[in-house]
């Protein structure tokens, strides 16, 4: 199962995001969920570094299915709005009957 943890400020602004785990849909390389899971990731990822003026300290180790993405400031309402898409794809992922128990969102306040 791969495992999306949002990281919330008291304000409720977004200010990081791990996804760990995969998915074991199907077998490695034909993972729908996964794949699903890393584009969106990744994209944020990479969005947020080469759109925005946000500093990110980014942290991957593919054996374990890891991206561990966190802002060094705070989030500039155009990083909102990238994580927030982020949010979106992989709630529509997890709301899904047929991915539903390969994947699992959860928000934390940090």
């Amino acid at each position: 199962m791969t495992h999306v943890t949002i990281y919330r400020n008291r304000n409720k602004e977004c200010t990081g995001f791990t996804a760990i785990g995969h998915a074991g849909y199907a077998k490695e390389g034909e993972d729908l969920v996964c794949a699903a899971v890393s584009v969106l990731v990744i994209n944020t990822c990479n969005a947020i570094e080469k759109l925005t003026d946000t500093a990110v300290s980014l942290v991957t180790d593919e054996a374990e299915g890891l991206i561990d993405c966190r802002l060094k400031d705070a989030p500039s309402e155009q990083t909102g709005l990238l994580i927030s898409a982020m949010i979106l794809g992989i709630e529509s992922i997890a709301d899904n009957k047929d991915y539903e128990e390969y994947i699992q969102l959860s928000f934390e306040e940090v």
